[in-house]
């Protein structure tokens, strides 16, 4: 029975007995306590405890109502907070939600034990917001770039890092920006965009842009590489010194140099660029004897091994004398160790 039907029901009652006790003509009664006294008709004493009664059980029905209600507004907020929490956990935030209920706060707190993730199928809910996020990070790892200024994150998490390298993979203009401002970016989206520079933008855009990044070997080599392919506007001697001076190249790495440039330059470029290398850094004169002994130049190698020690350049001096002993050789059957 609802609450209207109910106080309906018990005013009925209590007219019905004051009217039938009414109707006897039973007469009045006179009550008396620490002097004073109230004179009322029977019939009013009669339904007076009944409608205390009937009173004290609205009080009840009000009370525990607004308990009940008070308890379903607590889980309410707490359904608010909880797609607040998933929201929080899904943009990688700081969690700073509050629950009212025990159960709720149990459930928090076993959720903040697990990494909250999505699924690659499109996601659906009654909450507007929470779909629009999800989509935006379904979007994101599927190498996409989400430009939406709605879509908040930290810059420095995992997903805004990701969202960046998509932005450097769609935007070439963008990857640019990147070099000419690399402090600005986390080490692994300026390493991406210096990729995408080099694969896609020209050898004279690249010359203006690599001086403002720390190279590592592999990059250099990857700069070498597309150097030797557009040698015309290509690097400098100096220029490539001053690179594998601050990388600390070895032996192997300054052979696989040559290697790289030995087709594409001619000869005299070549040699001259391994003569300044070999001049100024010592573990580039093992290369520098590779590319004379590719191009014959046979005194030449004489000239610089000879004023070595024996157990130095062992193997350019076997060469030597295999020449001087009218033998062939395959020079890259050498081992130079």
């Amino acid at each position: 029975m609802g609450l209207k039907k109910y106080i309906a029901a018990t005013i009925i009652f209590l007219v019905v007995v004051f009217g039938y006790t009414y109707s006897l003509e039973l007469g009045s009664y006179e009550a008396s306590l620490l002097g004073y006294s109230l004179s009322l008709p029977i019939s009013v004493w009669i339904v007076f405890p009944a409608a205390v009664l009937v009173l004290v059980t609205y009080l009840h029905i009000v009370f525990y109502g607004l308990i009940n209600y008070f308890k379903q507004r607590a889980v309410l907020k707490d359904h608010e907070s909880m797609i607040e929490f998933v929201k929080a956990e899904l943009l990688e935030k700081n969690n700073t939600v509050k629950f009212r209920t025990k159960e709720f706060k149990n459930l928090s707190s076993i959720l903040n034990q697990f990494k909250i993730s999505t699924k690659d199928e499109r996601f659906t809910s009654s909450n507007e917001d929470l779909n629009k996020i999800v989509g935006n990070i379904q979007d994101i790892n599927d190498g996409k770039f989400v430009n939406d200024k709605s879509f908040k994150v930290n810059e420095t998490t995992k997903l805004a890092n990701l969202n960046m390298l998509n932005k450097v993979n769609e935007q070439i203009d963008f990857a640019v920006d990147v070099l000419k401002k690399p402090e600005n970016y986390s080490s692994n989206v300026v390493k991406q965009a210096f990729e995408n520079v080099l694969r896609e933008k020209s050898m004279t855009t690249v010359k203006k842009l690599y001086k403002n990044i720390k190279l590592d070997k592999e990059q250099a080599f990857k700069l070498f590489e597309k150097d030797a392919s557009n040698n015309e506007f290509g690097f400098t001697p100096d220029e490539i010194l001053q690179i594998v001076k601050s990388l600390d190249f070895t032996k192997d790495d300054y052979l696989v140099l040559a290697k790289n440039y030995e087709k594409i330059l001619k000869p005299d470029q070549i040699i001259a660029l391994f003569e300044k290398l070999s001049s100024e850094i010592d573990e580039a004169t093992t290369a520098y004897l590779h590319v004379l002994c590719e191009y014959e130049m046979i005194e030449k190698v004489k000239e610089i091994v000879t004023l070595t020690p024996d157990n130095e350049f062992a193997a350019f001096k076997a060469l030597l004398d295999l020449k001087d002993a009218g033998k062939h050789y395959n020079l890259e059957a050498i081992s130079y160790k």
